[in-house]
């Protein structure tokens, strides 16, 4: 079993924030470009600049 640590990452086009490798990815993992369904939501009400800190 690998840690996470361990595993790939990319930053999130919408919020930024870095996020890790999920077998749910496994099959797309190139493709993949936001965290979550909520950036990939919002990815053009906010615009490319994202962190709204």
């Amino acid at each position: 079993m690998r840690k996470r640590q361990d595993l790939p990452q990319k930053v999130c086009a919408t919020c930024g924030r870095p996020f890790a490798w999920r077998r749910k990815w496994r099959l797309n993992w190139e493709e993949v470009r936001h965290c979550s369904q909520r950036c990939r939501e919002n990815r053009t009400r906010s615009g490319s600049s994202g962190n709204s800190r």
